[in-house]
């Protein structure tokens, strides 16, 4: 998730639940704990925001990873550009943008003490760079995962096959993969970054599981993605067959180049569907909640 976790509806709906605490789940000698990873840009004064934003490599004076391992002539933007304490390009004279500032992170966690009622949901995340190939191909390199994380989208002509409107042009990236296990979808929602025109995930016979639009800010935020549409369809009618051949599409605007996004879908698929939750809030316990 990123910036647009503000504006992004993640709850689940009784009697769905994500297990954590589990003790016969955690391995040996490990503990769990809940962690945030923050990632965060400060672009005040930027030169580009955008490519800022985007991790452009020549706006950070980057040409090594964080391990010291030397970035290879084609990456030109991403997570490898801007790691911890790298300071993108500003412009000269913007002193007052310089001054340390204190930044806050708060987000809500809510639960509720599991028993028999409680449905498990399988959370599964698809990412569209992922180059895996299916079982049929003999090479068993081919059958391994490969997921890159990011991509970039680069600047093209538009024709009749990408043309969106009189000046804009759509890239599309597609991965298919074969679904593990039998489940129904109870959520979904796609992670995407700015140029983005929403996200598709597929059954086999071409029906729509999920679909997932960018919502894009306002004033000062104009031009950021500060949220995503859900999906939460009705429960038992979005059903994903064990060996099924799922497809996802990323769709950018290729109107500029982009540097670095993403295409990322998370589902949560759950074995077995409650048909009447009429009365069952009250019997699965009171929401707890935690604000952090």
């Amino acid at each position: 998730m990123g910036s647009e976790s503000r504006k992004l509806s993640t709850f689940l709906p009784h009697p769905y639940g994500i297990e954590v605490g589990n003790p016969k789940e955690i391995p040996a000698d490990y503990e769990e704990r809940w962690s945030l990873n923050v990632h965060a840009i400060d672009t005040r004064g930027a030169e580009n925001k955008l490519g800022c934003i985007e991790c452009h490599c020549h706006l950070y004076n980057i040409t090594k990873d964080r391990f010291g391992r030397p970035l290879t002539d084609d990456y030109k933007g991403g997570l490898q550009c801007c790691y911890d304490k790298t300071k993108c390009r500003v412009n000269v004279g913007d002193g007052e943008y310089f001054q340390e500032r204190n930044l806050f992170v708060r987000y809500r966690v809510k639960w509720v003490d599991w028993n028999d009622l409680v449905i498990p949901v399988k959370v599964y995340l698809f990412d569209v760079t992922d180059t895996w190939k299916p079982l049929s191909d003999s090479t068993e390199a081919s059958q391994q995962r490969n997921c890159l994380i990011e991509y970039d989208v680069e600047a093209e002509s538009c024709s009749h096959t990408n043309k969106v409107d009189d000046d804009k042009c759509n890239a599309v990236k597609k991965s298919k993969v074969m679904f593990p296990s039998s489940g129904y979808l109870i959520y979904g929602v796609a992670h995407q970054h700015i140029g983005a025109t929403g996200a598709t995930f597929y059954g086999e016979d071409g029906r729509v599981l999920c679909s997932s639009s960018p919502i894009h800010g306002k004033g000062n935020e104009e031009g950021y993605v500060v949220g995503m549409t859900t999906c939460y369809p009705q429960p038992g009618s979005m059903k994903i067959n064990k060996g099924e051949m799922v497809t996802f599409v990323s769709n950018y605007s290729s109107t500029p180049t982009h540097r670095g996004v993403m295409g990322i879908f998370h589902i949560f698929v759950a074995d077995k569907i409650f048909k009447s939750s009429s009365a069952l809030s009250e019997e699965v316990g009171n929401n707890n909640t935690i604000v952090m």
